[in-house]
Protein backbone atom coordinates (compact mmCIF):
# COMPACT_ATOMS: atom_id res chain seq x y z
CA UNK A 1 0.00 0.00 0.00
CA UNK A 2 2.61 2.76 0.83
CA UNK A 3 4.69 1.72 -2.18
CA UNK A 4 1.57 2.11 -4.40
CA UNK A 5 0.84 5.62 -2.64
CA UNK A 6 4.49 6.37 -3.31
CA UNK A 7 4.54 5.83 -6.42
CA UNK A 8 1.17 7.54 -7.34
CA UNK A 9 2.38 10.96 -5.49
CA UNK A 10 5.76 10.50 -8.14
CA UNK A 11 3.63 10.20 -10.97
CA UNK A 12 1.41 13.17 -10.01
CA UNK A 13 4.26 15.44 -9.34
CA UNK A 14 6.26 14.41 -12.26
CA UNK A 15 2.77 14.86 -14.82
CA UNK A 16 2.39 18.47 -12.50
CA UNK A 17 5.97 19.45 -14.13
CA UNK A 18 5.17 17.99 -17.49
CA UNK A 19 1.89 20.31 -17.37
CA UNK A 20 3.80 23.27 -16.72
CA UNK A 21 6.19 23.12 -19.24
CA UNK A 22 3.95 22.68 -21.69
CA UNK A 23 1.70 25.66 -20.59
CA UNK A 24 5.11 27.58 -20.41
CA UNK A 25 5.58 27.74 -24.03
CA UNK A 26 2.93 28.22 -26.47
CA UNK A 27 1.79 31.62 -28.25
CA UNK A 28 -0.27 32.88 -25.31
CA UNK A 29 2.49 32.39 -22.55
CA UNK A 30 5.17 33.88 -24.69
CA UNK A 31 2.62 36.66 -25.79
CA UNK A 32 3.15 38.06 -21.75
CA UNK A 33 6.60 38.92 -22.18
CA UNK A 34 8.03 40.95 -25.27
CA UNK A 35 11.52 39.99 -26.59
CA UNK A 36 14.93 40.60 -25.44
CA UNK A 37 15.18 42.43 -28.72
CA UNK A 38 11.84 44.02 -27.87
CA UNK A 39 9.95 42.15 -30.82
CA UNK A 40 6.82 39.52 -30.30
CA UNK A 41 7.68 35.88 -29.51
CA UNK A 42 5.50 32.78 -31.55
CA UNK A 43 6.61 29.01 -31.21
CA UNK A 44 8.07 27.36 -34.37
CA UNK A 45 8.10 23.69 -34.16
CA UNK A 46 11.33 23.07 -31.52
CA UNK A 47 12.04 27.12 -31.91
CA UNK A 48 10.72 30.19 -31.16
CA UNK A 49 11.16 33.11 -33.32
CA UNK A 50 11.23 36.97 -32.02
CA UNK A 51 10.03 39.38 -34.87
CA UNK A 52 10.88 42.97 -34.95
CA UNK A 53 9.72 45.34 -37.12
CA UNK A 54 9.33 49.19 -37.55
CA UNK A 55 6.84 50.50 -34.87
CA UNK A 56 6.53 54.12 -36.57
CA UNK A 57 6.68 54.55 -39.99
CA UNK A 58 3.13 55.96 -40.80
CA UNK A 59 3.98 55.28 -44.59
CA UNK A 60 5.07 52.44 -46.29
CA UNK A 61 8.73 53.10 -47.12
CA UNK A 62 11.51 51.05 -47.28
CA UNK A 63 12.05 49.08 -43.28
CA UNK A 64 13.80 46.42 -41.88
CA UNK A 65 12.63 42.98 -40.66
CA UNK A 66 14.55 40.94 -38.21
CA UNK A 67 13.88 37.99 -37.39
CA UNK A 68 16.09 36.39 -33.95
CA UNK A 69 16.19 32.75 -33.65
CA UNK A 70 16.05 30.62 -30.16
CA UNK A 71 15.30 27.30 -28.65
CA UNK A 72 13.07 26.63 -25.78
CA UNK A 73 15.43 27.51 -23.45
CA UNK A 74 16.24 30.52 -25.16
CA UNK A 75 19.50 29.70 -26.20
CA UNK A 76 20.77 31.06 -29.48
CA UNK A 77 19.98 29.47 -32.83
CA UNK A 78 23.25 30.18 -35.62
CA UNK A 79 21.07 31.66 -38.60
CA UNK A 80 24.26 30.29 -40.91
CA UNK A 81 22.79 28.61 -43.66
CA UNK A 82 19.22 29.29 -43.06
CA UNK A 83 16.90 31.20 -45.60
CA UNK A 84 13.69 33.05 -44.71
CA UNK A 85 11.01 35.28 -45.74
CA UNK A 86 8.10 37.73 -43.54
CA UNK A 87 5.19 38.01 -46.00
CA UNK A 88 3.77 41.45 -44.24
CA UNK A 89 -0.21 42.15 -44.66
CA UNK A 90 -0.24 45.77 -43.65
CA UNK A 91 -2.40 48.87 -44.58
CA UNK A 92 -4.31 46.78 -47.33
CA UNK A 93 -1.10 46.21 -49.28
CA UNK A 94 0.87 42.23 -48.96
CA UNK A 95 4.43 42.13 -49.82
CA UNK A 96 7.20 39.69 -48.96
CA UNK A 97 10.45 40.19 -48.11
CA UNK A 98 13.39 37.71 -48.56
CA UNK A 99 14.98 37.01 -45.21
CA UNK A 100 19.09 36.31 -45.01
CA UNK A 101 21.19 35.53 -42.13
CA UNK A 102 22.65 38.80 -40.76
CA UNK A 103 25.27 36.96 -37.93
CA UNK A 104 24.58 34.78 -34.86
CA UNK A 105 21.00 33.98 -34.42
CA UNK A 106 19.66 36.60 -36.61
CA UNK A 107 17.96 37.04 -40.35
CA UNK A 108 17.16 40.01 -41.82
CA UNK A 109 15.40 41.79 -44.91
CA UNK A 110 14.31 44.95 -45.97
CA UNK A 111 11.07 45.96 -47.37
CA UNK A 112 8.12 48.60 -47.98
CA UNK A 113 5.49 48.75 -45.38
CA UNK A 114 3.54 51.01 -43.52
CA UNK A 115 3.53 50.33 -39.30
CA UNK A 116 -0.48 49.52 -39.41
CA UNK A 117 -1.52 48.45 -35.90
CA UNK A 118 -3.58 45.87 -37.32
CA UNK A 119 -0.15 44.32 -39.32
CA UNK A 120 -0.03 40.86 -39.52
CA UNK A 121 2.99 38.64 -40.92
CA UNK A 122 3.96 34.89 -41.55
CA UNK A 123 7.63 34.19 -40.86
CA UNK A 124 9.01 30.96 -42.48
CA UNK A 125 12.27 29.64 -41.75
CA UNK A 126 14.36 27.20 -44.02
CA UNK A 127 17.22 26.26 -41.79
CA UNK A 128 20.58 24.36 -42.97
CA UNK A 129 19.20 20.84 -42.39
CA UNK A 130 16.50 22.22 -44.81
CA UNK A 131 13.80 21.76 -41.90
CA UNK A 132 10.95 24.25 -42.15
CA UNK A 133 9.33 25.74 -39.29
CA UNK A 134 6.21 28.61 -39.69
CA UNK A 135 5.16 31.02 -37.18
CA UNK A 136 2.34 33.88 -37.23
CA UNK A 137 2.73 37.40 -35.72
CA UNK A 138 0.53 40.33 -35.07
CA UNK A 139 3.38 42.48 -33.88
CA UNK A 140 1.74 45.88 -33.51
CA UNK A 141 -1.21 44.68 -32.08
CA UNK A 142 -1.04 45.85 -27.86
CA UNK A 143 -2.61 43.19 -25.53
CA UNK A 144 -4.13 45.08 -22.68
CA UNK A 145 -3.02 43.91 -19.04
CA UNK A 146 -6.64 42.51 -18.49
CA UNK A 147 -6.11 40.25 -21.65
CA UNK A 148 -8.64 42.50 -23.87
CA UNK A 149 -6.43 43.50 -26.16
CA UNK A 150 -7.74 46.74 -28.58
CA UNK A 151 -11.41 46.03 -28.51
CA UNK A 152 -13.70 47.97 -26.43
CA UNK A 153 -16.88 46.58 -24.28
Amino acid sequence: MQRTLISSLAMATALMFVGNGAFAHDDGALEKNSGPNGGQLRMAGSYHFQLVVAKDSKEAKDNPVTVYLTDHGDKKVPAAGATGTATILAAKSKITVPLTPAGDNKLTGIGKYASDPQMKVVVSVTFADMKTEQARFTPLLTTAADGHGDHKH
